[in-house]
């Protein structure tokens, strides 16, 4: 009963998982996913338009389950479980009504997706960005997209919003405010009924909204509004302070803590983001590459203010004062497309087998159903080692990992994937092969920018689901980056993050780096690079950087 536990709950692109920590050594008591079933069934999405919406009932439904799940599995007293504090993808804004309440959970826009969720990876907003890139860079005065590496992505808040109200005048009607996945979730917890008084995330505004101490928050009117009205009056209903995810948003509601059976005690964190919680779970330190790696990727690193001073490093996802661990800057980059170009290739396989066995007249329903099963499977796994098994010098197909655009370095997600040096003996293996080595060069390229920016790495450091399941990604990438790469115990490292922050929110550690050393799970594995194969890939790196300037230009 003396034992002190948090909740760190993950939202990721397709599922959100709790996990119960104990603050006093890390140890994770007991997990629970849950899987968006609107997501799954591939509502509110069209990924020829690159539309990619979610419901927010999926999240909020999988909010109790996986909390529930874990009290049920563990057995523990609701007042032993301090603070939770939730992590989520971004930039995933959704429009709020005056009560901080998703539209979407209205009858009016139950089933428009512009009401919902505009998930990181939408890339509906192309032609906003590239507005938004044009009017900063050429109006003349501050540039407000300088500590978000110059360039802003229609993956981030401004564009995404900008776009929605053009598209849809109810929406925009509608919308009293906008919040960031990780700001709503942490609304919810609550019992916030007031956007202009909640907590907002640092990491969110910092990286995604142009929000920067030395302009007094969020870009002034003058400059949103030369984008829409809207958005200069919508200035005056979202934030100007912002708040690191050490901070308490507040205690956990009535409503929230009978319907989840935990104690109103409860402290909530302010929100975060899933790739700073992961680098915290990581155990991120100065000069350390800490690589979330998932559907995409999000590099993360943190630096003093003295050492970065007024440098500002191009191309990359911002540098925010503790958007990571408070007091240091935080500096983000990443790729768009990493398991997501493997996922692609499985399914551009897949689908068309799994049609055939559904109308196969020789096998009945049970057995195709188990067939279907086995080869999603088993797809990935048979890909992996027969790639594994072609010797790297063979590599000559060369791929560019840009299919759902480019994050990092230089945003552009108006970019296309391509393949070239296909021949008859181009199997799916070598194919596959060569989507693993370009995700490792777009991997490659965000690590040249830091170190010609002269951002030091001495250590990299993988976690996330492709870390810990794929020796292929892993033992290329090492090869690839000339660099051991350690991969961390932790298979659910952005939720033990959550955890750490929240046990920092309720007091029971002092700051963010002593309950990383107090709850960190260490490393299970080292993949070191291999001679040989460092050779081939320094001169197949040079034909991806080659064949991307060719497709770029």
């Amino acid at each position: 009963m003396n034992d002190k536990y948090v909740i760190g709950l993950d939202y990721g692109s397709d599922s959100v998982r709790a996990v119960l920590v104990n603050t006093a050594d890390g140890n994770c008591l007991a997990s629970h996913v849950y899987w968006y079933p609107r997501w799954k069934e591939g509502k509110y999405c069209d990924p020829v338009s690159n539309r990619f919406r979610q419901h927010p009932l999926d999240h909020l439904e999988g909010l109790e389950q996986t909390i529930k799940g874990v009290l049920s599995k563990s057995g523990i007293d609701k007042n032993q479980v301090k603070a939770i504090c939730v992590d989520t993808t971004g930039s995933s804004p959704l429009p709020v009504d005056n009560k901080g309440q998703s539209l979407a959970l209205t009858p009016e826009f139950a089933e428009n997706p512009n009401a919902m969720m505009v998930l990181w990876k939408d890339h509906t907003a192309i032609k906003e960005a590239d507005e938004i890139n044009h009017i900063a860079r050429t109006r003349g005065g501050e540039d407000f997209t300088k500590y978000e590496g110059g360039i802003y992505s229609s993956e981030w808040f401004w564009a995404k919003i900008l776009h929605v109200v053009r598209e849809d005048e109810a929406v925009k009607n509608a919308a009293f405010s906008w919040m960031e996945h990780c700001d709503f979730i942490t609304a919810q917890l609550i019992g916030s009924e007031d956007p202009l008084a909640l907590k907002r995330s640092r990491c969110a505004a910092g990286h995604k909204a142009l929000w920067h101490e030395s302009w007094g928050g969020l870009p002034p009117k003058e400059f949103l509004g030369k984008f829409d009205p809207y958005l200069a009056d919508l200035k005056d209903r979202l934030y100007t302070e912002t708040y690191t995810s050490d901070e308490a948003a507040g205690n956990l509601s009535k409503e929230w803590a009978d319907k989840l059976g935990l104690s109103e005690e409860t402290v909530i964190s302010v929100g975060t983001f899933d790739a700073h919680a992961g680098a915290v779970g990581g155990e991120i330190t100065e000069n350390t590459l800490i690589k979330v790696m998932g559907t995409s990727t999000c590099d993360i690193m943190v630096t003093n203010k003295e050492k970065l001073g007024d440098k500002l490093i191009p191309g990359i996802c911002g540098q925010v004062d503790g958007s990571v661990i408070p007091g240091t800057i935080g500096l983000e980059a990443g790729q768009s497309g990493f398991g997501d170009v493997l996922a692609w290739f499985k399914n551009l396989l897949l689908k068309p087998s799994l049609e055939l066995i559904e109308a196969s007249e020789i096998l009945n329903q049970e057995q195709k159903e188990k067939l279907k099963t086995e080869l999603d499977d088993q797809l990935i796994v048979k890909l992996s080692e027969e790639a594994l098994a072609i010797p790297v010098e063979e590599s000559k197909i060369v791929a560019l990992d840009w299919i759902n655009g480019r994050r990092t370095p230089d945003a552009n997600q108006a970019l296309k994937g391509a393949i070239r040096n296909l021949n008859m003996g181009s199997d799916a293996a070598r194919v596959f092969k060569s989507l693993v080595e370009a995700i490792s060069f777009g991997s490659k390229s965000i690590v040249e920018r830091f170190r010609q920016e002269g951002v030091k790495i001495d250590a990299v450091i993988g976690l996330g689901g492709v870390a810990k399941k794929s020796t292929l990604v892993m033992q290329t990438l090492a090869d690839v980056l000339n660099m051991p790469i350690k991969v961390a115990t932790s298979d659910q490292a952005p939720a033990l993050g959550a955890a750490m922050y929240a046990s920092v929110a309720a007091g029971i550690h002092a700051d963010t780096e002593s309950a990383i050393q107090a709850m960190s799970n260490g490393f299970d594995k080292i993949y070191e690079p291999i001679p040989a194969n460092v050779l081939v890939y320094e001169k197949l790196y040079k034909e991806y950087v080659a064949f991307g300037k060719l497709i770029e230009g």
